[in-house]
C-alpha cells in the first residue's frame, strides 16, 4: 500500500471532510495534527511515506526536505500556489506536484472581522462583558473614511467593494497595479506613500515572496497616521514583525489587526500576543468548512489521478 501523510491538521479535522477508510485497503494513511519541531524532525518522521497532503503556508517542502525523502513521489497541496514548496527541487527528483481549488471569499470577510473589530474595540468591549464592566471605549465610524489597499488582486478587489459599500473611500497602490481594475471598482490608484499617509486603514492582499518582503517596517509604519489601523490577512513577512511590535508598544498607530505571521504557529511567547491593540487570529483567512471539503476531497482525488499515472492541477 502507498505510505500517504497528511500534515499539519491542527484542528484533527480531515477525516470529518473525507472518508479515509473507504481507501484503506490502497493507501495506508496517517494523519499528523501536531507541526514538526524543525526540518530535522520532519525529514525523520516523514522518511516513510510516497505521498505527502499538504496544508500551504504550514510545513514548508524545501529543497532540503525534498532531497531527504528518498520514497517521495506525490505532493498534493491545498490551493493552486504554494510558495512554501520549493517546485524545482521537487521537479528535478520527478516528484509531481499537485493543488486544488480554493474558495477566496473567506479571506475577504476576515478582514472585514478585523477591521470591524479594531473600529469597535472589540477586544476590550468583549473582556468588559465577560468582566463585569460596561462600556469603556469609544468607537470609530468606518463612513468617509479612507481604505488604503496594498494588491488589488481577487481578494483585494473584494475587501475594495465591500469599503465602497461602507462609504468609504478606496485607493490602491501595487508593483504591478491594474489602472482598468480601479476603474471599474472607482478605487483611485496613488503611489506607496500616498497610501501609507492617507490611509486610515491600510489593508494588505499581495502575495509573499521578495518582492514584498518587508513593505511594511517602522519607517512606513511612522508616516502612518496614528488614528490608522493595519490589517495584514496576506504573510507575515510582508510587515517586519519586529517593527510593528515597536510601532504598536509606542502607539505609533493605533491599532493591528493579523493574521499572518514571521513564524506559526505564533510563539506563545510572541509580545504581539500582549499587546492591546492587537486583534489576533491564527492564520484562519482560508479556514472554512467549504475551503476544507474542497481542500480534502480534491487532495484525495488528485492523489488517486497521480497513482494512476494522469495527475491533474498539476503546480510547475
Amino acid at each position: 500500500m502507498l505510505k500517504v501523510a497528511i500534515l499539519d491538521d491542527y484542528q484533527n479535522v480531515a477525516q470529518q471532510f473525507v472518508d479515509l477508510e473507504k481507501l484503506s485497503g490502497k493507501y495506508e494513511f496517517k494523519i499528523f495534527s501536531e507541526p514538526f519541531v524543525d526540518e530535522a524532525d520532519a525529514i525523520d518522521q516523514l522518511a516513510d511515506f510516497e505521498a505527502l497532503l499538504i496544508m500551504r503556508e504550514r510545513t514548508p517542502i524545501t529543497k532540503n526536505l525534498i532531497d531527504n525523502l528518498n520514497v517521495l513521489k506525490f505532493v498534493i497541496t491545498s490551493g493552486l500556489r504554494n510558495r512554501s514548496i520549493d517546485l524545482e527541487a521537487a521537479k528535478k527528483r520527478k516528484i509531481i506536484v499537485c493543488g486544488t481549488d480554493i474558495n477566496i471569499n473567506p479571506t475577504p470577510e476576515l478582514t472585514w472581522a478585523l477591521i470591524l473589530g479594531l473600529a469597535r474595540n472589540f477586544k476590550e468591549e468583549f473582556d468588559n462583558m465577560y468582566q463585569g464592566y460596561w462600556q469603556t471605549t469609544i468607537g470609530v465610524e468606518l463612513k468617509g473614511k479612507i481604505l488604503g489597499l496594498i494588491g488589488l488582486g481577487r481578494v483585494g478587489s473584494e475587501v475594495a467593494k465591500i469599503g465602497k459599500a461602507f462609504g468609504m473611500q478606496v485607493m490602491a497602490w501595487s508593483e504591478n497595479l491594474n489602472l482598468d481594475k480601479c476603474k471599474e471598482l472607482d478605487v483611485l490608484p496613488c503611489s506607496k506613500e500616498d497610501l501609507i499617509t492617507n490611509s486610515d486603514v491600510l489593508s494588505i492582499h499581495v502575495q509573499g515572496g521578495e518582492r514584498y518582503k518587508d513593505c511594511i517596517t517602522l519607517k512606513e509604519l511612522d508616516k502612518m497616521k496614528k488614528t490608522a489601523f493595519l490589517i495584514n490577512t496576506s504573510r507575515g513577512p510582508i510587515v517586519n514583525e519586529d517593527d510593528l511590535i515597536i510601532a504598536l508598544s509606542t502607539n505609533v498607530i493605533a491599532g493591528a489587526g493579523i493574521d499572518v505571521y514571521e513564524k506559526e504557529p505564533l510563539p506563545e511567547n510572541n509580545k504581539l500576543r500582549f499587546l492591546p491593540n492587537a486583534l489576533l487570529t491564527p492564520h484562519i483567512g482560508y479556514v472554512t468548512a467549504e475551503n476544507y471539503s474542497i481542500f480534502y476531497n480534491q487532495m484525495i482525488e488528485g492523489l488517486e489521478a497521480c497513482v494512476n499515472g494522469k495527475p491533474i492541477r498539476v503546480l510547475e
